[in-house]
């Protein structure tokens, strides 16, 4: 083997500072910036890494966790008996049916493909039953097989330009859809397939709302990849904007939502960054975007509308580390209903974040029991629902950690 091949984190004997090292190295971030995320000194956050002083509490461990988005906490802690993991699903049962039909390339058929009208209503009632539905990659996931294989059909047989485009944007859509699907799934390839189709499907469909849809998607791939990926995100998130702005004075709502959408996307990038003032600037933009559309309008992909942009205050502060701020945007937030379940349980999820940030504990489990309520699927295969609840089951406070236990014990963590 090389002698630079670098390490493996669970090889032993390695110290909990020098698993630090690997996997924050690995993830392309400084030591100043692990230590402005996790609140301390680059001078003590050194000391972690150099083994200078003994290793931080669980508290710490999981905020470290978090950071550098480890996907199983056995990665970090070197014990296997701490097998968990964080920002990654154990895989839903219907994951295997999904990757089939979407690494199918049959080049002849026998069967012939339903009218695309057919498929149209098939997408649409799709997308209703993902934000409709408490458990929506059961919902989408028993439908998205047959879905992939008559897109690709009919794009096969299309016989005319125009109807070409047309099944390229609904075979764009189902690669949208398996994106909601995939993602928090132990699959990352598959994820990055999904999203490049997708985005090349979009573009031969020439559907400025298709396009937008794939790159909205594409540059959240590249996002929570890490922070070596954020420039790309930025940059496909911006060539988005410049392509669609243009059209902004005479688009349709679903057009001008996706521009929202995606204005507040580079919002998101610049709060992981920790930029305050880029952040709430593109804040600012989507929301005057937000109030252009009815009252009652939401997106059907990304539920982007008037209600949402509470919810993305939320996201913007918590991922700028503003407690207080994130909380009080939360009980702003709380004016306005979201109509999608699973997009209702991610606020939720975090607004927990927002209370673990302030020093309110027993406020973020009671918002995780709000995330289960309205989406259960959506909790259990979140990082940073995991790591809330894996703090509080270790809590000093027994309430607390009976609170926890009993909700990990519903999502499926405790089985994990």
């Amino acid at each position: 083997m090389s002698s630079d091949v670098t390490p493996d984190p669970c090889a032993d004997p390695l110290r909990f500072g020098q698993r630090v090292q690997i996997l924050r190295e690995r993830r392309g971030m400084t030591q100043t910036q692990v230590a402005d995320l996790l609140g301390v000194s680059p001078h003590t956050y050194r000391k972690i890494e150099n083994g200078q002083q003994k290793a931080p509490g669980l508290e710490s461990v999981l905020r470290i966790a978090e950071i550098l988005r480890v996907r199983d906490l056995a990665d970090l802690t070197g014990r296997p008996e701490a097998q968990v993991a964080l920002f990654v699903g154990p895989g839903h049962p219907r994951l295997a049916a999904v990757k089939a039909a979407i690494d199918s390339f049959p080049l002849t058929t026998v069967v012939e493909p339903p009218p695309v009208a057919h498929l149209e209503a098939r997408m649409h009632a799709a997308w209703k039953a993902r934000h409709a539905s408490k458990n929506h990659r059961e919902a989408i996931g028993k439908l998205l097989p047959d879905l992939i294989r008559d897109a690709q059909a009919l794009v096969r047989q299309a016989d005319s330009a125009a109807e070409r485009r047309r099944t390229q944007a609904l075979l764009a859509q189902t690669y949208s859809l398996s994106q909601f699907f995939i993602a928090y799934q132990p699959d990352s390839s598959l994820l990055w397939r999904v999203a490049e189709r997708g985005m090349v499907a979009a573009q031969d469909s020439e559907d400025p709302h298709t396009i937008g849809v794939a790159a909205w998607l594409l540059a959240q791939a590249h996002r929570d990849t890490g922070p070596r990926h954020y420039d790309a995100a930025d940059a496909v998130n911006l060539e988005a904007v410049r392509y669609l702005e243009p059209l902004l004075p005479d688009a349709s709502d679903d057009v001008l939502a996706i521009a929202g959408a995606l204005q507040f996307e580079l919002g998101y990038t610049a709060a992981r960054r920790l930029e305050t003032g880029t952040a709430w600037r593109h804040w600012d933009k989507a929301n005057d975007m937000a109030t252009r559309l009815p009252a009652d309008y939401y997106h059907p992909v990304t539920s982007f509308s008037r209600a949402v942009m509470g919810a993305h205050a939320v996201t913007v502060a918590v991922e700028l580390r503003q407690g207080g701020e994130s909380v009080r945007q939360a009980a702003r937030a709380d004016d306005y209903v979201i109509e999608s379940r699973p997009r209702r349980a991610r606020h939720r999820i975090e607004e927990a974040r927002g209370f673990q940030l302030d020093g309110q504990p027993d406020a973020a489990l009671a918002s995780l029991g709000k995330a289960f309520e309205a989406a259960p699927e959506t909790i259990r295969y979140n990082g940073y629902a995991k790591t809330i609840l894996l703090e509080s089951i270790e809590s000093t406070q027994a309430p607390r950690r009976r609170r926890a236990a009993e909700l990990a014990e519903k999502v499926g963590l405790l089985a994990a």
